[in-house]
């Protein structure tokens, strides 16, 4: 019996680093990541989605569908977020010939 690797069967049922699924997979994954780390932190923090959404100045409706989507949101309202759950946000651009790096 033959056995694969996970970035095997990732390849083969998703396509390959650099394919257009490849790239919506993992973008997808990784805002579900940011959704439920929201969340995770919110309830951690013993806050309400009307609470936190209070304390950024959106409706509860926003942060559910924040924590259950966050593939559809603006930079500006999750950095706010983030301020408000106290949290410390890194981001990291990787370019051909230039890395930046932003820390808050």
């Amino acid at each position: 019996m033959k056995t694969y690797t996970f970035d095997e069967v990732k390849d083969e049922l998703i396509g390959k680093i650099g394919t257009e699924e490849r790239d919506i997979f993992e973008y997808e994954l990784q805002m579900d990541f940011i959704g439920k780390a929201i969340k995770q932190t919110r309830k951690e923090r013993n806050l309400t989605q009307e609470e936190l959404g209070k304390l950024v100045g959106v409706q509860k409706a926003q942060i559910s569908r924040l924590e259950n989507n966050a593939g559809n949101v603006t930079m500006e309202t999750l950095l706010k977020v983030f301020s408000a759950l106290k949290a410390k946000v890194k981001f990291q651009v990787e370019l051909s010939d230039i890395n930046l790096y932003i820390g808050s």
